[in-house]
């Protein structure tokens, strides 16, 4: 397997786990689905065989290396393991990877598809040339060298790009009634789901944050919530100068004025980038996780080095420590390269 597979089969153990979905019949199999994407996918294997194939020719290729190629081979692998004979489907959107994922898969649910989806996304690129291609667009950071640990840093004056980070995360996703009936542990629901595009550059969005304000907006009219329904935002935010601008600019049009918060400090936002870096294809289910967690637990995850801010960042990011906050609806925001942006809301569920 591909490592970016081998990480969502680890997650997805996890995950079912988690959840005590371990279906037996032929009815619940039928019925469980997966929707998992990787935004690069299985790098080392197209550079480890381009290599020897440029020394030794056609034999020097695996037989398995196009199996190890395909994204979807994540969700594949997945679905062979545990017979799951539900929908079976990969997005593959750069760094919104993961919330589309999710935010399908609730859709598979919703239109009667499946009543389980096991969702979520996976990423193994930390590989030299990856590294070369992101530093050479001038995404990656490349100040603190000699402190990394420090280079990640959302919202804060000096950030200059994001860090690389890799693995996977999956959720289980249940019609609720079907989770009632089996008396399944409910972290949270997910009411709302939006996506949007930019339309207008390869990498970067407009300066305004227009498609990520359109994105979050659809997902407040999915999930039937005023933008005052909002208690904390967990922010795409890499670490790039115009990215965490755009996005900042866009949550606080949303949040702000008539219908929602009164004054920026009432905003709370948070990048959980700065902890754990940019899992790109990854990015939106592993944040997607801990928006679920900040409901559960009533607990803002931080925004480690944040240390000094221009004055447009003016809302609450819990700089260097979490805070205990009611939250009962999140917001967590993904974009990516070419424009495509998406926003799930997840809601503490009234059982």
């Amino acid at each position: 397997m591909a490592r970016f597979a081998q990480y969502a089969i680890a997650a997805t153990e996890e995950a079912l786990q988690d959840a005590a979905w371990m279906p037996t019949s032929a009815q619940q199999k039928e019925d469980t689905g997966v929707c998992l994407g990787s935004g690069i996918g299985n790098f080392d294997e197209i550079y480890d065989t381009i290599l020897a194939y440029d020394k030794g020719g056609y034999k020097k290729v695996s037989p398995l290396f196009v199996p190890k190629l395909l994204i979807n081979l994540g969700a594949g692998h997945i679905s062979m393991k545990y017979g799951f004979m539900g929908p079976n489907h990969t997005v593959t959107t750069a760094c919104t990877t993961g919330a589309h994922s999710i935010g399908d898969a609730s859709r598979f649910i919703a239109c009667g598809d499946a009543d389980v989806m096991v969702a979520g996304g996976a990423e193994s690129c930390i590989h030299p040339l990856a590294l070369g291609g992101f530093a050479r667009a001038r995404s990656l950071t490349t100040a603190f060298n000699d402190s990394p640990e420090k280079g990640s840093r959302p919202f804060d004056a000096d950030r200059q790009g994001f860090v690389v980070g890799e693995g996977a995360a999956v959720m289980v996703l249940e019609e609720l009634e079907h989770a009632r009936a089996r008396g399944a542990h409910i972290y949270a629901e997910l009411t709302g789901y939006g996506c949007s595009g930019d339309a207008y550059h390869i990498t970067a969005p407009k300066e305004d944050g227009e498609g990520a304000f359109t994105a979050m907006k659809k997902a407040l009219k999915n999930a039937k919530l005023s933008p005052s329904d909002v208690d904390y935002v967990n922010a795409h935010a890499t670490s790039t100068k115009i990215g965490d601008a755009a996005e900042n600019a866009a949550i606080k049009r949303l949040l702000l004025g008539p219908g929602g918060k009164q004054k920026a400090s009432e905003i709370n936002v948070s990048s959980t980038k700065g902890a754990i870096g940019h899992l790109l294809g990854g990015a939106g289910a592993i944040e997607a996780v801990f928006s679920v967690l900040a409901i559960h637990e009533n607990k803002m995850p931080p925004t480690i080095n944040l240390e000094n801010r221009t004055e447009e960042f003016d809302c609450n990011y819990a700089p260097g420590a979490a805070q205990e906050r009611t939250i009962d609806v999140a917001l967590t925001n993904s974009f990516g390269f070419g424009g495509t942006n998406s926003s799930l809301c997840f809601s503490r569920c009234k059982v």
